[in-house]
C-alpha cells in the first residue's frame, strides 16, 4: 500500500506535531484489535487519556477492517499529537471507491451494525475523510486533549 505514506489532500493541522506514530496492520479483525491496542499503549506512554481515543481507533479500525478491506492490502493507523495538544487519528484503507458519508445516518431500531460513525462523530471534535490518491481513502478525527503528563 504504497499510497499510505504520502501526505493528505486536506492539510493535516498547521501546527508542529509533538508525537507521531504510524503503523501498517493487517486489514482483518485481528488486525484491528491490533490498531486499538498499539494506539493505547502509545497514548499511555505520551501520557495522554487513552479512553476516547481507544473507541474511536477500535470504530475507524474495525470499518477499515470491514469496508476497506481489500485482499493483499494493509491499512494504517496514524496518530499524531500536536504542541496544542490535538490528537488526530488517521486510518488509512484501499478501498477509495467506499467511502463513509458525509453525515452520518441512525440506522433503524432493529439494525445490527451502523453505529460506528455516530460514536466517531460523538467522540471526537472534527472527522471527516480525505481521499487520497487511487486507491486509497483515510477516514480521521481529532480530539482537543490535556497537554501530556510525563510518565511516571
Amino acid at each position: 500500500m504504497s499510497d499510505v505514506n504520502q501526505e493528505s489532500v486536506r492539510p493535516r493541522t498547521t501546527q508542529t506535531p509533538v508525537h507521531q506514530f504510524t503503523i501498517l496492520l493487517s486489514a482483518t479483525r485481528r488486525g484491528a484489535r491490533l490498531a486499538r491496542l498499539l494506539a493505547t499503549d502509545q497514548l499511555r506512554t505520551w501520557g495522554l487519556p487513552f479512553e476516547t481515543a481507544e473507541q474511536i481507533v477500535a470504530e475507524l479500525a474495525s470499518n477499515a477492517a470491514l469496508h476497506g478491506h481489500v485482499p493483499g492490502r494493509s491499512f494504517r493507523l496514524a496518530l499524531t499529537l500536536t504542541e496544542t495538544a490535538t490528537l488526530r487519528i488517521e486510518v488509512t484503507d484501499a478501498r477509495a471507491d467506499r467511502h463513509p458519508p458525509a453525515e452520518p445516518q441512525l440506522p433503524s431500531p432493529d439494525a445490527e451494525s451502523g453505529r460506528g460513525l455516530l460514536l466517531v462523530a460523538a467522540l471526537s471534535d472534527r472527522w471527516g475523510t480525505d481521499l487520497r490518491p487511487a486507491p486509497c481513502k483515510t477516514i480521521w478525527a481529532e480530539i482537543e486533549t490535556a497537554p501530556p503528563t510525563p510518565c511516571s
